[in-house]
């Protein structure tokens, strides 16, 4: 109930940001009120960096509590493991999600592990960010969507916020938590919703009411799903850039979709999920990350679990392709409104 409180006071205070200064605000308001908690990463000190989200953040806080690191990600969690055992609260940047892999052991070994390990004694209190996805021309190394991935780690979150207001709210909760969370950051809405049309001019969120964001401290909650766009049609289960791409879709088919946008992957909203499922009968999954292993088939099976006896036509997937994301065909691979829209329309005729 504080909590709550404190929330719905800071609301008065929203100002306009993008999702970059969203994240340098929640990263200020957290160094600020605990000493405990630093920030480093590759370009992250000085240059604040490649992203801009920890701009200012050395000059405000000096060097001892946010600073550059070598190019090294397994060193960057390995280290963050120790000093979160120690007392600290580090917050470490992988530069680009498709950077994380010399890291996996450090994460998957230590952090993950480390509760459990140690029977309660020790936790690893760290966050790690990770700009992710495609949409900005960035090829096969620096468009991936690894989220599946860390999904099936035991002991570690897995979060990816849609909007400004959810990226300040979860980044706090995410640092305050004891656990290890995979903070995961689409890069194409930095700064602005993107739609799936790549032709169309860019909509800044300054002119979105979920680019408006108290200064100050607020949370939302890690396990906690949000109903993006109510209706009745169809169920359409989502996160990141995908929820604007998927409410495109609703619009430009007319079909009334209720999206859910997941918000945290896991631990996942199930109740949330199953809830509207049941009411829709009809289910759509959508996700960028490569369909084969993806976490929509995690969803996929969940519906059909629960909600069996309430389906009322076969769960559809909208992914990307099992290829890597390729160069030249940006938009080939990328899950527009238009593949979206069709798999709305097959959900409700079948």
């Amino acid at each position: 109930m504080e909590t709550q409180e404190k929330n719905q006071a800071t609301l008065a205070e929203a100002v306009p940001m993008t999702m970059i200064q969203a994240l340098r605000s929640g990263l200020d308001v957290m160094m600020e009120r605990d000493d405990n908690v630093i920030v480093y990463g590759q370009d992250v000190g000085y240059f604040g960096g490649v992203f801009r989200v920890t701009e200012g953040l050395q000059t405000k806080y000096g060097k001892s509590r946010c600073f550059d690191a070598p190019i090294s990600e397994g060193g960057i969690v390995g280290t963050a493991v120790g000093m979160g055992a120690y007392g600290l609260r580090p917050v470490v940047e992988i530069q680009f999600a498709d950077y994380f892999y010399p890291a996996m052991d450090q994460i998957v070994s230590e952090a993950a592990r480390l509760r459990h390990r140690s029977a309660g004694d020790f936790t690893a209190p760290i966050t790690i960010r990770m700009p992710c996805g495609g949409g900005i021309y960035g090829g096969q190394t620096h468009s991936q969507s690894p989220e599946a991935i860390f999904t099936h780690v035991c002991g570690v979150r897995t979060v990816m916020p849609s909007n400004p207001y959810d990226a300040k709210g979860l980044l706090i909760a995410s640092i305050e938590n004891d656990d290890p969370v995979i903070f995961l950051e689409p890069k194409r809405i930095y700064n602005g919703p993107f739609d799936g049309h790549h032709d169309r001019p860019v909509v800044p969120w300054s002119k979105h009411a979920m680019g408006k964001v108290p200064e100050g401290y607020y949370t939302l909650p890690l396990d906690k799903a949000a109903v993006f766009r109510p209706g009745k049609a169809v169920t359409v289960l989502t996160y990141g850039t995908m929820v604007w791409v998927s409410e495109c879709a609703a619009r430009e088919t007319g079909v009334d979709a209720e999206i859910i946008d997941l918000r945290t992957i896991w631990p996942l909203d199930l109740e949330t999920v199953v809830a509207s499922v049941k009411k829709t009968g009809r289910c759509v999954v959508v996700h960028e990350a490569t369909g084969t292993g993806g976490f929509g088939a995690e969803l996929a099976a969940l519906v059909q679990q629960h909600c069996f006896y309430h389906l009322e036509a076969p769960i559809e997937r909208v992914t990307g392709w099992d290829t890597p994301y390729p160069h030249a065909q940006e938009w080939a691979y990328f899950p527009g409104p238009e593949r979206v829209g069709a798999a709305l329309k097959r959900a409700v005729e079948a």
